[in-house]
């Protein structure tokens, strides 16, 4: 009951179960703020988007992404947990944080996209101005339109970013982490994909927060790319991460006991809790970089191997990795592992990308 909550919520919100509410208003919800009485401002800003700004807080703007894909539901119960805590006042904030659960009406489906993969579409390619967007469009709006929920919603979560990052002064710490799982299982069960930082090092602080929590296997990206992670790290300079932390099983079906030291970490993080790292060493990392990806042509595509295969798995030169109409995908040179074969994006995106190790020496600071 809401009069048994030491908090002064509002009545929309229920026992604090934000995702529930997120998921029962899964389209659109009119911005409202309010006050815990230990002083955090909540400002829901929009349907599974909620920001917190304690009284007093540190250096650290902190936004934690997840369900983006709507069936990768594990960091979802894990983000909405915290929301939980910190409405009921179990879970003291000592930085602001924005939590963003990306994409409500999958994850009511339990599909991936309704129509569009929301991580195709961010840095602008989802090519909706402001100006529409400033109109508010409805789901049927914007059907009609001829756009979809999941690149309006790309462009709504790029402006509340920007809002969360730009309502205090430049020069403090940014971070981004877009939390996943995988479509398939992983020969490293947890892994990051790092967005391609134009040149600028590798943060050595960054690889080892997330190795102290079981995180030490990384992609770094060679290019420019539409995901979130790369949009947070190339347009609001933040520390940015793609978090892949095992794989996507349906609400409820989730062994936490997998995911506890990502959620400790978490929780300490927008805490203030003194978190224990060590020295960056490369070999204490897994590192790869992207050799080349294969992307879809046409409806003939199809994969030659298991399904079930993981990602990182090796196969020897010569290997056909995947047919298109006439053309076949061959492993080209030892040590070519690949990562997220999927055939069934839609025509003209990556359906696979192939990796291989990579040192980091002198390009970390």
């Amino acid at each position: 009951m809401l009069s048994a909550l030491p908090t002064a919520l509002p009545q929309v919100l229920g026992d604090a179960d934000f995702l529930a509410f997120t998921l029962k208003h899964p389209h659109f919800y009119p911005a409202t703020s309010f006050v815990l009485q230990n002083g955090t401002k909540c400002d829901i800003w929009d349907t599974g988007v909620i920001c917190f700004t304690p009284v007093s807080y540190g250096n650290n703007d902190i936004v934690l992404s997840s369900g983006v894909h709507g069936n990768e539901t594990a960091p979802i119960e894990i983000c909405a947990e915290l929301v939980k805590d910190i409405l009921l006042q179990k879970l003291q904030l000592s930085e602001r944080v924005l939590f963003l659960f990306g994409n409500p009406p999958a994850m009511n489906a339990g599909v991936r996209e309704i129509k569009d993969n929301m991580n195709r579409f961010f840095s602008g390619a989802h090519q909706i101005d402001a100006a529409v967007l400033a109109e508010a469009p409805s789901e049927q709006q914007a059907e009609a339109a001829g756009l979809s929920f999941e690149k309006l919603r790309c462009a709504r979560l790029e402006q509340y970013v920007s809002r969360f990052y730009q309502a205090v002064p430049e020069g403090r710490n940014r971070a981004l982490y877009d939390l996943h799982t995988a479509i398939r299982g992983s020969k490293f069960e947890k892994f990051a994909v790092y967005p391609y930082l134009h040149g600028k090092p590798w943060s050595e602080q960054q690889l080892t927060l997330w190795a102290s929590c079981g995180v030490n296997t990384f992609l770094l990206m060679q290019t420019p790319a539409t995901t979130f992670s790369y949009y947070g790290a190339q347009q609001h300079n933040a520390h940015a991460f793609t978090l892949e932390l095992g794989k996507a099983r349906p609400f409820g079906q989730n062994d936490h006991s997998r995911f506890a030291d990502v959620a400790l970490l978490l929780r300490n993080l927008i805490s203030g809790v003194q978190i224990s790292s060590k020295t960056f060493a490369e070999q204490d990392f897994h590192l790869f970089e992207v050799y080349r990806a294969i992307n879809k042509k046409t409806e003939a595509f199809e994969l030659c191997f298991a399904a079930d295969i993981e990602n990182f798995t090796q196969f020897a030169p010569g290997t056909v990795l995947a047919r298109d109409e006439g053309i076949e995908y061959v492993v080209e040179q030892p040590g070519e592992a690949l990562i997220f074969p999927n055939a069934k994006v839609a025509i003209g995106q990556r359906a696979m990308l192939m990796v291989k190790p990579i040192s980091v020496a002198g390009r970390t600071a």
